[in-house]
């Protein structure tokens, strides 16, 4: 069950076409909550407010914070008639987009004739984070000529709008189109699924390299198939059956305390050594002998070795094209300066792509 509470807005903190992050006095205190006005329509001081405070109560690290399910000032909203996709399906959420293949959009007949990716690269990441350093190096390999799309995955958050990254990477020039799949919504095309989504990429976005990832909060339990990361597996997949050439980024870190993360993560070990049907060439950055020497190990014992082709580069340059551009991501907290190996191998896997194109 869900943990319901009501409060009065008292302040606007940082406003946004699609979401607003405010200040909401609740329980006699004034605490954070996030609105998204495509849910429940626009915010403003004095609106009385009911919250999902479930979260916070619990003290989850994922979807941490408060979210406000509706607005008693606001009495209608008018979503647009074109569309009739429904995402966040039977739920008192569920909202209609209008989706790039369905035949209202004016993209249906060039989505009804694409039905291959004809080779396109897809980086198949498993972390939001990795998507700064990933685009960074490909931003930074082709000169800023290449047009990247961003497929936001519905394993983690489902609102795109959540994303301060994608934000400030789009304002930068970086990603220039975003897609999101599933009950996934708020990108700049809406897709059924992750096969739709990937021809998206292709024949309507235009773009001539393709990141796929979940969105912000991943979910984990400690379990070797109890993850959203194994969807690393299924893209890898998909980008096969469709034709594209599938590069798949590492979760490597050997700042994680947790065991079943330390050098080459299980997440990747299972997703890549078990969901992966189909052969897709692993992106891993070149690293001192002992942390090499136990990633070849566990990439051995995983089946990965055997089942896929590994490429190991030099991504520092790349790093510290992420290092220089001043913007501020973590994994787990972790800067890139805590977790270097993290970050170098979302990098390795923007170098690998980029080798695909140049």
């Amino acid at each position: 069950m869900i943990r319901i509470r009501q409060g009065k807005v008292v302040k606007i903190i940082n406003q946004q076409p699609d979401i607003s992050e405010i200040l909401v006095l609740v329980d006699d205190l004034e605490q954070k909550a996030v609105n998204y006005c495509q849910l429940t329509g626009p915010v403003q001081v004095g609106d009385l407010v009911v919250l999902n405070t479930t979260a916070v109560h619990q003290k989850l690290g994922t979807g941490g914070q408060h979210f406000v399910i509706a607005n008693w000032n606001v009495t209608a909203t008018n979503p647009p008639d074109a569309g009739h996709i429904i995402k966040l399906r039977y739920t008192p959420g569920q909202l209609k987009v209008l989706a790039v293949e369905e035949e209202a959009s004016p993209a249906a007949e060039m989505m009804r004739k694409t039905v291959s990716l004809d080779g396109l690269p897809v980086i198949a990441a498993t972390l939001h984070s990795m998507l700064p350093p990933v685009v960074l190096a490909l931003h930074a390999l082709g000169k800023g000529q290449w047009r990247v799309a961003y497929i936001m995955t519905d394993g983690a958050a489902l609102p795109l709008a959540y994303s301060k990254t994608v934000r400030l990477l789009k304002q930068k020039n970086l990603i220039h189109a975003t897609i999101t799949c599933g009950h996934a919504f708020g990108g700049d095309y809406e897709a059924v699924n992750i096969y739709s989504a990937l021809l998206a990429a292709k024949a309507v976005a235009k773009a001539d390299i393709v990141v796929v990832s979940s969105g912000p909060g991943i979910v984990g339990t400690g379990t070797k198939y109890g993850c959203t990361a194994l969807e690393q597996g299924q893209v890898v997949n998909a980008v096969h059956t469709l034709g594209g050439r599938a590069v798949a980024a590492a979760r490597i870190s050997f700042a994680d305390r947790r065991q079943r993360h330390r050098g080459l993560s299980h997440h990747t070990g299972t997703a890549l050594g078990n969901v992966a049907l189909a052969r897709c060439t692993l992106a891993l950055p070149e690293l001192p002998v002992e942390q090499r020497t136990l990633i070849e190990q566990q990439l051995k014992t995983s089946g990965i070795t055997a089942k896929h082709h590994l490429e190991w580069v030099d991504a520092a340059p790349a790093l510290q094209v992420l290092l220089a551009s001043g913007i501020k991501v973590t994994t787990m907290g972790r800067s890139p300066e805590q977790d270097r190996p993290f970050f170098l191998a979302a990098a390795a896997a923007g170098v690998v792509a980029a080798g695909l194109l140049s």
